[in-house]
């Protein structure tokens, strides 16, 4: 990708897994960002709340790293709150899905809410319809369980991102692969 093609965004980030399977199904790049409103008691990650923490990388670094990730089924954008840096995330995931990848964001927000803020604002439209598969709302220690599939509470949902648009209300991702064996 070039900056001609206008990928190139600042984006403030606390760092990057070049491989994982806890966050989102099958091998996994997984960004985290930078910056977080929720401040969840209990929280995974404290150390990505800080907007001025972390380092900023541009975007265009990123989607090289990704491309040369050749075992990953797709990307995952963690935190800190991703939708706080909605524009770059965007432009990453439209080129890591060029690439076949899929897209898992993860939010404290819930989907209801991102709806109504994509209507007036194109940042969070571009990422919500750049993303496969949401993990929506605030982490919330009092409802932890850990036999949860890539989430931290019972509240937190999986979203299937294109049929939820579609009908316009939140529709739950299954996993295709759990779903034979269960």
């Amino acid at each position: 990708m070039s900056q001609q093609e206008g990928l190139f965004t600042e984006l403030r980030i606390a760092g990057i897994t070049r491989e994982s399977v806890v966050d989102g199904p099958g091998m996994r790049f997984v960004i985290f960002t930078q910056g977080c409103p929720h401040n969840c008691p209990g929280c995974h990650n404290p150390e990505t709340h800080d907007p001025t923490g972390g380092k900023l990388m541009d975007s265009t670094e990123i989607i090289n790293m990704i491309e040369q990730a050749h075992l990953i089924r797709g990307v995952t954008f963690s935190g800190g709150e991703p939708f706080l840096q909605a524009n770059a995330l965007a432009k990453i995931a439209i080129a890591a899905r060029r690439h076949g990848l899929d897209i898992v964001t993860y939010t404290g927000f819930l989907f209801e809410k991102l709806l109504e803020r994509a209507v007036t604002d194109t940042k969070v439209l571009a990422l919500l319809t750049n993303t496969d598969i949401l993990i929506d709302g605030p982490y919330k220690k009092e409802e932890r369980d850990l036999r949860l599939a890539f989430r931290g509470s019972c509240n937190q949902r999986l979203i299937d991102v294109p049929k939820s648009l579609t009908a316009g209300r939140a529709i739950t991702w299954q996993d295709p692969y759990l779903k034979n064996f269960s």
